[in-house]
């Protein structure tokens, strides 16, 4: 499913791994999200990692897929926390 909306405000978050205020939306690189070859996954499992995180993630750079997913699972909820604060902040 895509979401334009949530994909915009994902990028407006800093990154979840290192700060960089220069995020973008990354997918979930799990099949049981959705991910399959040519195939992202669901809208609703992105985070917001900058180009460089980005990358490392794609790549496996940060850890094999079981290691991938635990982390992507913790930055999940780290990112929904942040939509949260930041719609609270606007109203």
């Amino acid at each position: 499913m895509r979401d334009a909306k949530r994909l915009a405000a994902i990028r407006k978050l800093p990154c979840i791994r290192c700060g960089n205020p220069n995020s973008q939306a990354a997918h979930s690189n799990s099949s049981r999200d959705g991910k399959g070859r040519g195939i992202k996954a669901d809208d609703s499992k992105t985070v917001c990692l900058c180009h460089s995180c980005h990358f490392q993630f794609d790549t496996f750079q940060l850890g094999n897929r079981a290691e991938s997913e635990a982390m992507f699972d913790q930055w999940l909820v780290k990112t929904e926390l942040m939509m949260n604060q930041t719609d609270k902040e606007i109203f």
